[in-house]
């Protein structure tokens, strides 16, 4: 009987598995000899020493840490610490939270004297900072907080002009106007573009009609809707009466400001149908509702008109050519929320991780007989769970910080270049931070044992008010896709030595 043939491929096989874990032991215990003479000199090792202690001057790498914005964060934090009626409790009923969380809110703003819209366009980096200070209040406030001033007010002053920014700014600064954001539908949330809401032009009356023309088309998880809101941006397509065969004319989706409330009553207007979103999984602070319009009759004045406007006689004109221009246009004005998201989803990591590393310093599990136990932060196992997530907030504090700092730049400049890099920056790290973010606040709870799973240390409250963060403010599939659309239109420009040391590294 014939014995079988070696396999060729075997040992070159063998080889590069050597080379591959040789490669990877020096990461381990790095060896300088292959270095140059002139730069091992410069190079050593130390050892690692546990019995040394590492001093570390906290108050300078908190004041480091926090940035310029940190007065007034202390500010806000001392207002409610000062406010124990304020604080949210670990128990607390849906319709008693939303109530909390407005006065909350009006709190803030009509006591402490905290203005945070005056700081959007102008000041984006101190809105963020208190945004940050609150959101460790109470997530629901900070979510709240946003959809009155970033969404809401913002897609005032973003997408409308002075008229509007002269009729309604006060109202939204003082929380008069409390307001509503309304574009996602019950049948439509990412595809922004395929709305079905309609506003049609009368050029008889001068006005615009706002309708929901099926069920499909209601506006959905509208916050401030359900209670609060007195106003709503509501974004449709705007269909304009022309002499042809067609006899309408679909301009794209614009917004539209409607009033849903009686500013003295509150009770709904006329033709305005709202339904309750009722209890969620978390942000139960938040009142989420349901819009449905039946032919509410609004001003001409009432279209922001920023990037497209309709003249008396039923004349649409835009300094942008195209449907697809005015429609990223607009959405490019409300990237800042996506950017408040990223930054806040940092806020509760930095937070939960907090709250793990304190508790493992201190529990103490196991150790040699009759000696006292050691903490558990001292356990390798522990270690990896908790110290790359550390190193990681740190890393993701300073790339939320830096799109801070380059969307105050394009707030500023409107630089074109700066928009997109913006749009692609906001999209790609919203949606990494707020997974990783999901996955760690899982950790942490772990982390911390049995302890971990008592409401009070809030890692419960923490995952569920998050966790629609990988939702809302674009889907995080979505947004990186978005985000590798963009790298493929950069690619000619891009440098490849990095990559090519990478694929040789796992070639081996």
């Amino acid at each position: 009987m014939q014995s079988p043939q070696p396999d060729p491929t075997a040992g070159d096989e063998s080889q590069a598995v050597s080379r591959r874990i040789q490669r990877l032991s020096l990461h381990l215990t790095p060896n300088h000899r292959h270095l140059q003479n002139d730069t091992a000199q410069q190079l050593g090792l130390v050892e690692c020493a546990k019995a040394a202690k590492l001093t570390v001057d906290t108050s300078s790498l908190s004041n480091y840490m926090r940035g310029k914005h940190r007065e007034i964060q202390d500010r806000v934090l001392d207002y409610f610490n000062k406010r124990p009626e304020l604080q949210t409790p670990v128990e607390i009923l849906k319709d008693d939270h939303r109530e909390l969380c407005m006065k909350q809110l009006v709190g803030l703003v009509r006591e402490a004297g905290f203005r945070p819209f005056r700081y959007i366009v102008d000041e984006p980096a101190k809105y963020f900072a208190i945004l940050e200070a609150v959101g460790s209040v109470d997530m629901s406030l900070g979510i709240k907080m946003g959809v009155q001033y970033s969404l809401w007010g913002g897609s005032v002053l973003n997408l409308g002009t002075k008229k509007h920014k002269d009729m309604y700014f006060d109202g939204i600064d003082n929380l008069e106007y409390p307001g509503c954001f309304a574009m996602t539908e019950l049948h439509h949330g990412s595809n922004v573009q395929g709305l079905q809401t309609v506003a049609t032009f009368d050029p008889i009356t001068d006005e615009f009609i706002i309708d929901t023309p099926n069920d499909g088309a209601i506006k959905w998880w509208i916050g401030n809707a359900a209670v609060h809101g007195k106003f709503a941006t509501v974004f449709a397509k705007l269909m304009l009466p022309t002499r042809d065969t067609k006899g309408i004319t679909d301009m794209g989706v614009h917004a539209f400001i409607v009033p849903i409330r009686d500013l003295k009553t509150h009770q709904t207007l006329p033709g305005i149908e709202i339904q309750d979103c009722g209890h969620k999984v978390g942000l139960n602070g938040v009142d989420n509702g349901a819009l449905r319009f039946r032919s509410v009759r609004i001003p001409r004045d009432n279209l922001l008109n920023r990037f497209g406007d309709v003249s008396r006689d039923g004349k649409y004109t835009s300094s942008l050519p195209s449907i697809n221009k005015r429609f990223a246009a607009t959405l490019g004005e409300l990237v800042g929320g996506r950017v408040g998201l990223a930054y806040s989803s940092v806020s509760v990591l930095k937070v939960a991780a907090t709250i793990a590393i304190r508790y493992s310093l201190l529990r103490q599990q196991f150790g040699p007989s009759k000696q006292p136990e050691v903490s558990i932060l001292d356990y390798q196992s522990q270690q990896h769970k908790l110290m790359p997530m550390l190193a990681s907030t740190y890393a993701f504090h300073f790339a939320t910080s830096h799109l801070v700092e380059k969307y105050s730049e394009m707030k500023k400049s409107h630089d074109e270049q700066l928009v997109g890099d913006i749009h692609s920056l906001s999209a790609g790290l919203k949606a990494y931070v707020t997974a990783y973010t999901a996955k760690s606040l899982s950790i942490c709870r772990e982390a911390c044992g049995g302890h971990g799973y008592a409401s009070v240390n809030r890692f419960g409250s923490l995952r569920n008010d998050h966790d629609i963060f990988q939702t809302f403010e674009g889907d995080n599939t979505v947004l990186l896709q978005q985000v590798l659309n963009k790298s493929h239109s950069l690619r000619p420009r891009l440098e490849f030595s990095i990559l090519f040391y990478d694929l040789e590294f796992f070639r081996g």
